[in-house]
């Protein structure tokens, strides 16, 4: 069974909403199964630790979930159009897999959400891809023969998935939005089938 990893950073939750969407679309594909991870917080106080194990929702990632998957699913909440810090703090401990070259050529695709509709979730997903290329990774986006790309009024770009929660974040997923996460993850489980072959 072909494994890819789901990893995403979320603190209002409409990121793991859209993490599971995507694992979906992923496992719709045969021969390919979605493993889901999280990242920790990070806090500037130096006591300030998280527990080895979440209270709820996906374990944390560890270097081996990466170097073992097929592909990799990367979503992030917006944050002032990057990255969330967690997410970032994570890659950036990712030296010793770029070393190997572990990532090589394993397909990628990126998706987030924001609280606004230009909350910058094209910038965000264009820096999330940044580290993925410079491990060799093959990035995978959402071409325009997908429907609800271009029918969408809330989020979806050709980049990745995204989701606009509202200032609160208090906005659900859309059906354009949730079938463009369902997409994206059913477009990496394909490219990785035929970059694995």
């Amino acid at each position: 069974m072909t494994e890819i990893l789901i990893l995403y950073y979320s603190q209002g939750g409409a990121v793991r909403d859209m993490a599971q969407l995507i694992a979906r679309g992923v496992e719709s594909v045969s021969g390919v199964k979605a493993r889901i991870r999280t990242v920790p917080k990070v806090s500037a106080n130096c006591e300030a630790t998280e527990s080895e194990i979440p209270v709820s929702g996906a374990p944390y990632v560890e270097l081996a979930d990466l170097e073992e998957c097929a592909g990799l699913a990367l979503g992030s909440p917006t944050r002032f159009g990057n990255m969330a810090a967690p997410m970032k703090y994570f890659l950036d401990g990712t030296s010793a897999l770029w070393l190997k070259g572990a990532l090589i050529n394993k397909p990628a695709c990126v998706f987030t959400s924001s609280g606004s509709m230009h909350g910058g979730n094209e910038s965000t997903l264009l820096t999330m891809m940044l580290p993925l290329m410079h491990h060799g990774m093959v990035m995978v986006g959402l071409p325009y023969s997908e429907p609800a790309l271009s029918t969408t009024i809330s989020g979806g770009t050709p980049y990745g998935a995204s989701h606009i929660g509202g200032a609160l974040d208090d906005k659900p997923i859309t059906e354009d939005e949730k079938k463009l996460c369902m997409a994206l993850g059913k477009r990496l489980a394909e490219t990785t089938l035929k970059l694995s072959a």
